[in-house]
């Protein structure tokens, strides 16, 4: 992002896009981000690229899952010295089963523990990764960052879809703000979409009104427009926690699209625990607080029960025991 002029020297800082307390606290990623970069390639031209930052470790991929749908291409990035993982090779599939074009690259070169032979055999090892694909790269002292561009640019093919053809956008996440409501991250297939157009999300054929549409620039920017191919936020009252589904697709009111877009598969979670109120007078706090998690982490399961000892509460399902605990110190927060 500095490499493209997106953040300046001034505003560089570590994980810069984990914006959660609880990421920053344990150094890894736990929701996807998007950011979008302005870059002047070799050859003369200035390309719009839409990042997502997606979360590395294995309990977490399902968030990968849902940013891959929003993309053409990946960036699969290998530290030089720890090698392929579980998470590397769940990624790969998970590309591979997208049609995505992946761009290999071997991370932290500049580490004195780095091997980037034995972690380029492991790659070629367990995909049909070709030697010459892979780039070396390190982040903190910059090297490889404009070949790692150049790539993009040269390799990952353009967004399909048409301005020309009705509206239709894809939810890839959703936050909740108390102010504004609930706020979804789109990738707009086909048609454009404007603030005071009139949506529907096609799921429940529910209208809204488009307040605000933005980019993520890797904070929100409002702008006047999002055209097919872009990844952007709307924000059009969506007051209903329930209404804005992950994976639902978003139409023109007026000029509706016949057909949706294909979503997100339903998860299956691996690890289940129960969670109850201290006091029985915060069981809807707690609900209330469960259904504003579920909106920004769709894998969460939660499903009411009770307990002649402890009352009412929630049976939670998780991925794994991490996503249990970040879920339950998301809680704590």
């Amino acid at each position: 992002m500095e490499f493209t002029g997106t953040i300046s020297e001034r505003e560089k800082r570590d994980q810069i896009l984990d914006d959660m307390d609880l990421e920053r606290e344990k150094g890894i990623t736990i929701k996807s981000k998007a950011v979008r970069l302005y870059y002047h390639s070799k050859d003369g031209e200035k390309y719009i690229l839409n990042l997502i930052d997606t979360p590395g470790h294995v309990d977490f991929s399902y968030e990968v899952s849902r940013s891959l749908a929003a993309c053409e291409g990946a960036l699969l990035i290998v530290d030089a010295s720890q090698g392929v993982q579980a998470q590397t090779i769940a990624n790969i599939n998970l590309a591979l089963k997208s049609n995505l074009k992946i761009i290999p690259v071997i991370n932290k070169i500049d580490l004195t523990t780095a091997n980037s032979d034995r972690v380029a055999q492991e790659l070629k090892n367990i995909s049909e990764i070709k030697e010459e694909e892979i780039i070396l790269a390190s982040a903190k002292e910059g090297i490889g960052t404009s070949d790692i561009l150049e790539a993009i640019v040269n390799k990952i093919p353009p967004p399909k879809g048409s301005s020309n053809l009705p509206l239709r956008a894809l939810i890839f996440d959703s936050v909740y703000n108390p102010y504004k409501g609930t706020i979804v991250y789109v990738k707009v297939v086909d048609g454009v979409i404007k603030p005071g157009m009139v949506i529907q999300t096609m799921s429940n054929n529910i209208k809204y009104e488009v307040a605000e549409i933005g980019i993520f620039r890797p904070k929100m920017q409002p702008i006047k427009k999002l055209t097919a191919g872009e990844v952007g936020y709307i924000i059009a009252g969506f007051k209903n926690i329930k209404d804005t589904r992950v994976g639902d697709t978003i139409t023109d009111a007026s000029n509706p699209s016949r057909e949706n877009l294909p979503g997100y598969k339903k998860v299956t979670p691996l690890v289940f625990c129960s969670i109850y109120p201290v006091d029985n007078k915060e069981y809807e706090n707690l609900k209330i607080a469960l259904e504003k998690l579920k909106l920004n982490d769709s894998s969460l399961f939660s499903e009411a029960e009770t307990s002649e000892a402890l009352g009412f509460g929630f049976r939670c399902g998780f991925l794994g025991l991490l996503h249990m605990e970040i879920i339950q110190e998301r809680l704590d927060f």
